[in-house]
């Protein structure tokens, strides 16, 4: 015998309505988790209002500008954690910003952060601070808003240094997995139930790949904590970043051989996230005053291992 619509309405009610209970409890759990990660692991750096935006940023040493762009989950800690930051800040004024919706800037919604909208953003940073002819340092995503500050005709840099970074178009399977959180209203919701369950299950596979085939240091967990990279607005960043890094890359990447600048590209041959020959190895191509190093047993993070030569590089850009 058929179960009338009636019926068959009411048995579903309960259902719906453990789904409906349990995502909100979920959501509340994420809300509580965040504010304790910040009430935590408060900001410690500086923080200046640019353009509707407060960025935080860490500020060290004298001498010509460097400035350290960070990737994708991560916060500018990164650089202190590798010790690239405390190196170059020795002869060097370097600024580290945490990009926005990253660590504690902002990340405001009347705007599209594509690559070259952060480009921006940092200019005018800069300049509200007074400082011009930097050294751009870009890691990872990091590097994309770098060779967009370089292709703007308004913004008078130094030099680039791009490590382990995504220049040239193509599939990615994780821009496919993280593209539905940064989905206005949708994401808003994945982000405070489905998305942060999913993440801390994903977090240890995924930093692993990133230092990947060396171990994890403990300073890079000590320096950024996972309950700040998992936060609903960076998961938002995040997800948004890496839907915009291959429309991004394609729009740049026919420009790559206008830039004039001095440019150093440093990648590993073991990167488990980008590939390092058809990406580095390819833009080293297109640019042809770029000078290219890769480090054999060394993978997407490697700024934690040559963090020496890395800083070498720089110091010389920052000099001539």
């Amino acid at each position: 015998m058929r179960s009338s619509p009636n019926e068959t309405k009411s048995s579903r009610s309960p259902l719906i309505g453990g789904v409906a209970l349990a995502s909100l409890g979920i959501a509340a759990w994420t809300a509580v988790r965040a504010r304790r990660a910040e009430r935590d692991y408060p900001p410690t750096g500086q923080f200046i209002e640019v353009d509707g935006v407060r960025l935080h940023y860490f500020d060290k040493g004298e001498g010509p500008v460097v400035v350290l762009l960070h990737g994708n989950l991560v916060t500018a800690q990164d650089f202190l954690a590798c010790g690239l930051f405390d190196r170059l800040a020795q002869r060097h004024r370097v600024i580290a910003f945490d990009r926005p919706g990253f660590g504690f800037s902002t990340r405001p919604r009347d705007r599209v952060w594509t690559p070259q909208a952060q480009a921006e953003l940092f200019q005018r940073a800069l300049k509200k601070m007074g400082l011009a002819r930097a050294v751009i340092v870009g890691q990872s995503l990091g590097c994309l808003v770098a060779l967009a500050m370089a292709l703007d005709a308004r913004i008078d840099i130094r030099g680039l240094t791009l490590i382990a970074g995504y220049y040239y178009p193509n599939a990615r399977a994780d821009v496919a997995i993280s593209a539905p959180a940064a989905i206005p209203l949708i994401g808003d919701v994945m982000r405070y139930t489905v998305s942060p369950v999913v993440a801390r299950l994903m977090y240890d596979t995924t930093v692993r790949a990133m230092f990947a085939p060396r171990e994890t240091p403990a300073q890079f967990h000590a320096s950024v904590p996972r309950e700040i990279v998992l936060r609903p607005s960076q998961m938002r960043a995040t997800a948004q970043d890496a839907a915009f890094m291959i429309p991004a890359a394609a729009a740049m990447s026919g420009q790559y051989h206008k830039i004039a600048v001095p440019v150093r590209i440093f990648g590993g041959s073991d990167d488990a996230i980008v590939d390092t020959t058809s990406q580095s190895g390819r833009l080293s191509g297109d640019i042809g005053q770029s000078v290219l190093s890769v480090t054999p047993g060394l993978g997407h993070m490697l700024h934690y291992d040559d963090a020496g030569r890395i800083g070498d590089a720089v110091e010389t850009m920052a000099i001539e």
